[in-house]
């Protein structure tokens, strides 16, 4: 089936016919949008951990810094930021959508708080588990090899979408547990180009066909590189993706172009 795009005034920077890309700012994107047209959003919003601190990539160190949009402002100014866009995403969201946000302890525990003041029904957090994490180069941490998931319904009434047998399915007939074992992307998924903080195509696969049905519309507020829109193409669905970096978009309607390549095993 063909996208129905919500009307709204701005032009999008992309658009075929099961994807749509905006190049714009979501809190002044989103309020454009009519009530209740999205069945699922994932966020993979700013984890505001660009610092000046190190970390290791590809064997060699390199700076934690990945742009002005990820630079803290502060534990309160940055707590409204993601109430803002929580907000902004709730009005949007079918009754009985859900919504994923992913995050480091940077921010997790932020957009969880905010969940629960604005009223979202948190069902699971999800320990995504990085088997390839870079080492750990100042040796006075534990190893940073997971980050966490919030699933949320709009509401404690909302009937969300989870197709637990197709997920049990997956996890060998047993029932699917809330540690979920991927690799970060792989070089194969980077072809097009990188993202500092991309996620990969089987986590979002999963997540897509765990709580969407076919044709369903899903929303991602910090797209990137389009890991979301691509994952979605590929499964039967049709998304939007705001992104404020037009380079990131660029790459993004690269990968959907070639959306025709087999994606990983889920």
């Amino acid at each position: 089936m063909m996208l129905e795009l919500p009307e709204i005034e701005t032009e999008p920077y992309y658009h075929q016919d099961d994807c749509t890309l905006f190049n714009a700012e979501s809190l002044s994107l989103l309020p454009q949008f009519p009530a209740d047209c999205i069945d699922m959003i994932f966020a993979d919003p700013p984890y505001f951990l660009s610092n000046g601190g190190i970390t290791c990539h590809a064997g060699q160190m390199v700076s934690v810094n990945k742009g002005e949009w990820d630079k803290s402002r502060g534990v309160k100014e940055d707590h409204d930021f993601v109430l803002e866009w929580l907000t902004a995403c709730k009005r949007v969201l079918k009754t009985e959508g859900s919504i994923w946000v992913s995050g480091t302890s940077h921010i997790i525990y932020s957009v969880g708080y905010a969940m629960q003041k604005l009223g979202f029904n948190i069902l699971n957090d999800i320990v995504w588990y990085k088997t390839n994490a870079p080492p750990n180069l100042s040796c006075r941490y534990f190893t940073h090899s997971t980050e966490t998931i919030l699933w949320a319904s709009k509401s404690k009434n909302s009937k969300h979408v989870f197709n637990y047998a197709m997920m049990k399915e997956m996890a060998g007939g047993k029932q699917m547990r809330n540690v979920w074992e991927i690799t970060a992307p792989v070089k194969s998924e980077k072809v097009y180009g990188k993202h500092p903080t991309q996620k990969p195509l089987k986590l979002l696969s999963r997540i897509i066909l765990a709580s969407t049905t076919e044709d369903a519309l899903i929303l991602d507020p910090f797209v990137g590189s389009g890991t979301t829109v691509v994952a979605a193409i590929a499964e039967g669905r049709h998304a939007i993706g705001i992104d404020i970096e037009k380079d990131y978009l660029d790459i993004a309607i690269k990968r959907i172009r070639g959306v025709g390549v087999k994606l990983p095993m889920k």
